[in-house]
Parts: C-alpha cells; structure tokens; sequence
C-alpha cells in the first residue's frame, strides 16, 4: 500500500468513520518499564507486526532516536514494518511550523526518500537551524540534497501531501501521544523515553515486543 494511502486510513480511524473491534493488548513484559498500554488500541493492517513512530525534527529527543531507531528497524525487518508519523500538536504554538515539517515529511515520502534523507532533515533543521516550514524553503533545502526542483514541488503541492498534512493532528488524538518520540506496536502498546531509561533504552523495549 502507499505510505501516504495508508496515513489517510489511519486518519480515517482517527476521525471516527472507521469502525473495527479493538483487540485485545497482550500482556506488557516488565510492567513499570518502558512499555505502556493505549485504552483504545488502533486496527491493525500489515501482516508484518507494525511499529508507528511518532517524531518532529525538532525534537532533540526524536533526532536522538532515529539511527538507533533505523538500526533496530534493520535488525527486524523481515517481521517488522516501520513506519513514521510527523507531530502536529493542534492549537500549540508550535502548530505551524509542525505542518510545515510535516508537509516536507510526507513530500519525502511520496518521492520515496524518507530513509535517505530522514536524518538528514534532522541535522538541518536541529544543528544549522534550516527553514524548511515553506515552500520555497522546503526546495531550497532540497536541491542542496540532490532532489529535483520540479518533481519536489510537484510532490509538495500534490492532494495526497496536502491531505496527509491536515490530517496529521488528528493521529496524536487518536493514538494517545502526549510525548515525542512515541512508537506504538500492533496499533495496541507505546514505548517512550519517560517511562524509564530514556531515548536509550527504546530500542530494547521494543525488542521485548516483537521478539
């Protein structure tokens, strides 16, 4: 399925027009750990085991998460599927230049270069403080990593990007994420940084869940 086909079901789930039966959540191993139930666990739609993780750019805990993110991601690949969602906290301050990063996010999917340049956006936007919140900006910042300026912008301007953008917020509502980064498995248990251990410790918690 397309990334951005599969973040319009979720965002269908999330606005309450879908309506599956809510699986039971297994049992979570080290109770007190880094492992956390979600009341309402979401539907599940790979036949992998699934982990969803949410992040912003910047966020220096989510940039802090994803080469061991990426590395624990290669490790499972043959019975894990990863997938990301970028933040959007509606009515935050921080609202808009969250859609912005979230609009350039999901361009890099529908160009299918989010491994390439996932951490790459990271350094720009935490380390040299790049504007990538725009249009223009957003290209600028592209062309300097070899992407073409017109099939970005026909990318970022596209409904299905557009769409994704809008419907970003309304995943966090649904999913329960009220911490960044967040990973949810099977659409039913989150691991994140405060339930001990930190950035650090995720990476095993989510072994305990797969494994």
């Amino acid at each position: 399925m397309n990334p951005l086909l599969r973040t319009a079901v979720l965002a269908v789930v999330a606005s309450g027009l879908l309506v599956t039966p809510a699986a039971a959540a297994p049992e979570v191993p080290h109770e007190g750990g880094l492992v956390g139930r979600i009341d309402h666990p979401g539907p599940i739609r790979a036949v992998k085991q699934e982990a969803v993780e949410f992040f912003w750019y910047d966020c220096g805990h989510s940039q802090e998460l994803e080469i061991p993110l990426e590395r624990w991601a290669e490790k499972h690949r043959s019975d894990v599927t990863l997938r990301r969602v970028p933040a959007v906290w509606v009515g935050s301050r921080e609202e808009q230049t969250q859609r912005g990063h979230a609009r350039l996010y999901y361009t890099l999917e529908q160009l299918g270069e989010v491994d390439r340049l996932q951490l790459a956006v990271f350094r720009a936007v935490r380390e040299r403080e790049t504007d990538v919140t725009t249009e223009g900006t957003a290209t600028a910042w592209a062309m300097t990593v070899g992407l073409d300026q017109d099939r970005f912008r026909a990318a970022y301007r596209s409904s299905a990007v557009e769409q994704a953008t809008e419907e970003a917020g309304g995943l966090l509502t649904r999913y329960q994420v009220d911490e960044l980064p967040t990973v949810l498995v099977q659409g039913g248990q989150r691991v994140q940084p405060s339930r001990d251990g930190g950035v650090a410790g995720m990476p095993a918690a989510l072994d305990r869940l797969v494994d």
